[in-house]
């Protein structure tokens, strides 16, 4: 029984779906409302950092989702997707960083799981189930 529950391919797919294809969401909440990408500017160059950066969270919320969910450059795409989500916490949620919820829970558990999703996806890569296999 439990030989038939081990099935690496599987879980990287599952992992690659459920990481890329709810950041994505975040993407395009983005694209359908530009004047979040105007805040993100607007607060890298509070930062003193080019607000046109703020392009760049298309880049890790879009382009590199899609690539994971295709199974393709899978590896850059999780490394794409941390890069965006350690800037994510940098620029709104450091001052959450070591904050916990009434429930207990850590007040940046979204976001710890889409970073450690994304960098298990780097070391884990696309697995077989992907249209390049890395």
């Amino acid at each position: 029984m439990l030989h038939a529950l081990h099935n690496d391919a599987l879980g990287k797919l599952i992992l690659r779906l459920s990481v890329a294809g709810l950041m994505l969401l975040h993407g395009v909440a983005k694209l359908l409302n530009p004047g979040s990408l105007t805040w993100i500017g607007d607060t890298l160059a509070g930062q003193g950092l080019p607000s046109f950066l703020a392009y760049g969270v298309l880049l890790g919320e879009v382009v590199a989702p899609l690539m994971a969910l295709i199974g393709w450059q899978t590896r850059i795409a999780g490394l794409l997707m941390a890069a965006n989500m350690v800037v994510a916490i940098f620029l709104a949620h450091m001052h959450q960083l070591t904050e916990l919820t009434s429930s207990g829970g850590w007040a940046l558990e979204l976001q710890g799981l889409y970073l450690f999703g994304a960098v298990a996806l780097v070391f884990l890569g696309s697995g077989r189930m992907a249209w390049r296999p890395d």
